[in-house]
């Protein structure tokens, strides 16, 4: 029944998976849109909820009116708030949880506002005076005006540091009628004080050219249907894979140059904070004060006013990781997903939504292109270029015709053979390190581990330090002389003695940052040696402040994790060390090859960017390998992705099908271990009966329940089942199913991450 009443339906801020339905009313009516932030009465107290629908159909219960208006400025735009309810519909996440992701904490802060400072302005003066003053100033006074008009006024703060005066002494003058003294709103800029200097656009090359033109092009005929109508064509996905340094960013800025001259705003995500500072500054530098940026190591008012400065429409390209994916720009022309195949781009809890794909959704709702660049690309990206269903743009070669650099592979055992023991270095690392130095060459050195030691084992009776909490060892730092949990943080002081057999001769075993970096320092005493880690990055600007040494050339080697192996540009570096290759390839997961090789091919691509040809050695046990020979050869990424998919369609693993897994948590491993058996049996039956009604022949396949890869996490016992599908919706609703016939019990958590990217 429909009335004059408007009825809205809210999103409380709570993760009740439902909405709620309020009156409106009438003295807002004319004031109340979709998106904005409300204020409602929710069992006994206010709450605040965001408004999702409204309809003037009467609800067939009673009701009780919306309270207030939070901000007549809408959080979501219509487009946003369909693509919130796209992540919760395939993610299988309450709504509200999916809205709060998509708002940076800080926005939503009670009493977050914008920051107000005085601010101090010259009046205008006739003959020395303002129109009508007859107050006389001392000859200190005048000195201070004149300075004070010569830079126009600025902040009081400001003045008082700079003409060295009191915020007294600029009042007297106000009092005066010589100034205007006002609050006024203080940008809390997130690059102030950082080194950005303006740049123009580069010649591109033929390559770039052509693929800058399919980016500009997008409208490109559907796959299959070459002879349909003109009506039905539509934008696809472009696939921009360039090799490291053939100057992918370079298109991306002349892409967004071409969206701001049609009016239209744009978003790159990177996946890296350590990679924000480079691109903001590089975007910065070609766009100015259009440039916003989003990331978790703002500070609470800097991300706050960043948000509002996207919200105004004064920014108009915003640069942040994933979750800058729902920056509210208006008039969306492009996304860029750079490095698309980084797995940083999935959200590790709930809601489990990958940036990348949310970006793809994104553009196809509100009618925006999408450029997904890698030199690596992921394999579902690629084999959605290679049929067709995105559009790929190839940039095979370096600008100038720099060549790639020449990668060695060190065998490890071989080394150990030479020398009686494992070296963290091989001779030729060694060797070539030592010739850069001497060239006055820079090195970077890659080695996925942080801390000193991996493992603290008791020498006599083999005891191993265990965090109690987790079931991984404990990681030795030197720098505090602890141990520390790399998985819930906890932390410990290295026992006097083993608490098994009282000895007190330990060993240190396994290699991180800290142990390599030590070791580097006693073979080169005179090398000025930098680490970038989880460990060595906690300060804010500190990805930037050592970036910036670096490239300043004010430092020889760059020692770091993941965080250094794709997307920096250094023109100096000739030289690229793995030191153990081996890491990321031995995991539990069907995807530890093509990490694997992408890892390697990416930070070989660091090294030889510029005009001095560039050398890689990679330090392996296991050269032989298909991902760590391929990244060695000069077949490209096109042979390791055919070999690698070939594999991948006859196990049936993704992009071949789709992959969820369900990870149950509880503190009783009994019960975790039942439930998920339980669950486990259900989903078999249900795939049984899918299979038989579809003629899937199996398709729909779920595992026994397992312990986790990762068993005992922050207390709790893991088990998991992976089911794999040929859609994600039969997943979903099998699951969903499940939860609604079978709820686990209160003191349970069960995970469901659609799309898995890791085997927890």
């Amino acid at each position: 029944m429909r009335t004059d009443t408007l009825y809205v339906s809210v999103a409380i801020d709570l993760a009740l998976d439902r909405l709620f339905t309020y009156s409106v009313p009438v003295e807002i009516t004319e004031k109340l849109r979709v998106g904005q932030l409300l204020r409602v009465p929710f069992h006994g107290r206010v709450a605040r909820g965001f408004a999702l629908a409204l309809t003037q159909e009467t609800p067939d219960f009673r009701t009780k009116p919306v309270l207030s208006i939070e901000d007549e400025a809408p959080f979501f735009s219509p487009e946003l708030l369909r693509l919130v309810r796209w992540i919760a519909i395939y993610t299988h996440s309450p709504i509200e949880t999916v809205l709060r992701a998509a708002l940076p904490a800080a926005v939503l802060k009670p009493g977050a506002k914008a920051k107000e400072l005085l601010y101090v302005e010259p009046v205008d003066r006739c003959g020395g005076h303002p129109a009508g003053s007859s107050h006389p100033l001392t000859t200190y006074q005048q000195k201070l005006l004149a300075e004070i008009h010569r830079v126009g006024g600025g902040w009081m703060q400001q003045l008082v540091r700079e003409f060295k005066t009191t915020p007294a002494t600029l009042r007297c003058l106000a009092e005066k009628g010589f100034l205007s003294i006002a609050p006024r709103v203080a940008r809390r800029d997130p690059l102030a004080g950082r080194n950005v200097l303006p740049t123009r656009p580069l010649q591109l090359n033929d390559l770039q050219a052509s693929a800058l033109s399919i980016i500009l092009d997008g409208m490109l005929k559907e796959p299959g249907s070459l002879q349909s109508p003109a009506s039905a064509v539509l934008s696809r996905p472009v696939l921009l894979h360039g090799v490291t340094g053939s100057g992918k960013t370079e298109i991306y800025l002349q892409a967004i140059a071409r969206m701001l001259d049609e009016g239209k705003g744009a978003i790159v995500l990177v996946p890296e904070i350590a990679l924000t500072p480079q691109t903001v500054r590089r975007f910065a530098g070609r766009f100015g004060d259009r440039v916003a940026v989003l990331h978790s190591a703002l500070s609470d008012g800097e991300r706050y006013d960043e948000w509002h400065r996207i919200r105004t429409g004064a920014a108009r390209v915003v640069v942040g990781p994933r979750s800058a994916v729902f920056a509210p720009v208006a008039n969306l022309g492009l996304i860029v997903v750079d490095e698309e195949h980084d797995p940083s781009y999935k959200q590790d809890e709930t809601p489990r939504y990958h940036a990348r794909d949310v970006a793809v959704v994104r553009a196809r709702m509100e009618g925006a292109r999408v450029v997904l660049g890698s030199a690596t690309p992921s394999l579902e990206s690629w084999l959605n270029a290679k049929s067709g269903k995105y559009a790929l743009a190839s940039v095979p070669a370096r600008v100038a015709g720099r060549a790639l650099p020449t990668v060695r592979l060190v065998n490890m055992e071989d080394e150990m053979a030479k020398t009686g023991h494992l070296p963290i270095y091989s001779s030729l690392l060694l060797d070539a390190i030592h010739d850069r130095l001497e060239r006055g060459e820079q090195t970077i050195l890659f080695l996925n581990r942080r801390g000193y030691s991996r493992i603290v084992e008791c020498a006599a009776c083999g005891w191993v330090a265990e965090c109690p909490d987790c079931s991984v060892p404990y990681t030795y730092h030197r720098a505090d002389h602890c141990l520390r949990c790399h998985v819930c943080g906890g932390w410990r002081h290295v026992p006097s003695a083993c608490p098994d057999c009282k000895g007190t001769d330990f060993s240190y075993t396994g290699i991180g940052t800290q142990r390599a970096e030590a070791a580097l320092q006693r073979c080169f005493p005179q090398a000025r040696i930098l680490r970038m880690d989880a460990d060595s990055t906690a300060r804010k600007f500190s990805h930037d402040d050592i970036l910036s040494v670096f490239r300043a050339g004010k430092a020889d080697v760059l020692l770091g994790t993941q965080m250094i192996a794709k997307g920096l540009d250094f023109p100096n570096v000739t030289l690229v060390g793995v030191l153990n290759a081996d890491v990321s390839l031995h995991r539990p997961d069907p995807r530890a090859s093509e990490r694997t090789y992408q890892l390697l091919a990416q930070v070989s691509g660091r090294a030889g960017r510029a005009e001095k040809p560039g050398e890689v050695y990679i330090q392996t046990f296991a050269p032989e390998a298909p991902a760590i020979a391929a990244a060695a050869s000069d077949k490209g990424f096109a042979a390791f992705a055919a070999m690698e998919l070939a594999d991948r369609r006859n196990a049936y693993l993704p992009p071949y099908c789709r992959m969820a897994t369900l990870v149950f948590r509880a503190t009783d491993e009994k019960q975790v271990r039942t439930w998920a058996e339980l669950y486990a049996k259900s989903l078999a039956d249900w795939a049984d009966k899918y299979n038989s009604r579809t003629g899937s022949a199996g398709l729909f396949r779920v595992s026994e329940a397992a312990e986790a890869p990762l068993a005992k996490a922050e207390g709790w016992f893991r088990y998991q089942i992976v089911v794999r599908a040929p859609a994600t919706k039969d997943i979903v609703a099998a699951v969903k199913w499940l939860e609604e016939a079978r709820p686990i019990p209160k003191d349970m958590r069960l995970a469901f991450d659609v799309d898995a990217l890791n085997l927890a």
